[in-house]
Order: C-alpha cells, then structure tokens, then sequence
C-alpha cells in the first residue's frame, strides 16, 4: 500500500506503516528528525503530483484550530480560516481512504464533528491528550492496550522553541495502531 503521511516531521507513523511492509512517506515543510522516506515540501505541491495514493493520514497544524489557544481566537481570525480552508483540502484530496487528527477545536464546530476521539492511554501510554479522527473509508481504531496512567504530560511541558514539536508528535502506540488497523 502507499501512503501518505502528510505534515509530519517526526516519522513516527510513516516508520509504523514501513515496518508493516508498505511504501509509507512522510511530507512536512521541515526536515525529518529520522532517516527514510520524506518529501520536504508544501503537501499542497505533493497533492498535485502524479502519484496514486491508498491512504492519507495528515496532521494540520493545530495552532490556530485547537481549543488550547482559544483565548487568542479572536484575534487570529483570518488564520483560523486558512487553517480550515487547509484542513478542508486535505479532507478532500482525491485519496480513498483518509485520516485527519487534532486535538479537540473548532474543525469540529465548522466543518464536521470527528469520527472518535481517542487517547494514548487507549494504545499503550499513560497518559491523556484527547485527539479527534475524522475518518473517510477507514474503521475506527480499537483500543489495543489500555494502560492505568493518565498523566497530561503534554499539558506539563516545559515551555520553550521546541514546546509544540513535543506537544505534536504523535505517540508510537497509536501509529502502530493505525498501521496495524489500516493496513487492510
């Protein structure tokens, strides 16, 4: 299967999907921060390509869509509409199967509410950070190894430049989820 693993710089999910013996590429306007397949590039530009894709998962940016910046909402309103136009886009890439994830913010009051709402307790973590699946073709992801934790490590984070990427990066138990569950 080929798959797209779009606005990610981690490579976690891409590397889930590689191990499981598919064509996986990650696509994000930075570097990897791990060897293998990346495209560094707008995902727009990657979209256009001639490539046919089975599946999709991609991580907007949530800067300007997740309820943690609420306060700051009214005055980043016209980003707040790039932000959705953006995430409208990814919904409606000419892939069949899809994921988009974020955590919990306005995608879900103006475009559509998610399709499940999971956490890293749910696949291996403990710990607690509520992120929404809007799914098109794909099941819903069932719990794999529901553990006791449920720290909000990521609410605790030290402040910092590099706050967001640790904050952002999906965590190894849920894509291995995703890949071992969508890999059909």
């Amino acid at each position: 299967m080929k798959c797209l693993i779009a606005c990610e710089f981690s490579g976690v999910v891409r590397d889930a999907f590689r191990a499981r013996g598919h064509d996986a590429w990650s696509c994000d306007l930075l570097p990897c921060e791990t060897s293998g397949n990346h495209i560094q590039a707008p995902i727009e530009d990657v979209l256009r390509l001639d490539v046919a894709w089975d599946l999709m998962i991609a991580h907007p940016p949530c800067t300007h869509l997740c309820v943690s910046g609420a306060r700051w909402f009214k005055g980043k309103l016209t980003e707040q509409e790039q932000a959705l136009k953006f995430v409208q886009s990814l919904l409606a890439a000419p892939i069949r199967r899809i994921a988009l994830e974020n955590p919990i913010g306005i995608i879900s009051t103006r475009i559509r509410k998610p399709d499940q709402i999971i956490q890293p307790w749910m696949h291996g973590h403990g710990e607690t950070k509520a992120t929404c699946l809007w799914l098109k073709n794909l099941p819903k992801l069932v719990p794999t190894d529901i553990v006791e934790g449920r720290v909000g490590r990521v609410h605790r984070a030290s402040p910092g430049p590099d706050r967001w990427k640790e904050r952002s990066r999906t965590l190894p138990g849920i894509a291995s989820a995703m890949a071992a569950q969508w890999s059909q």
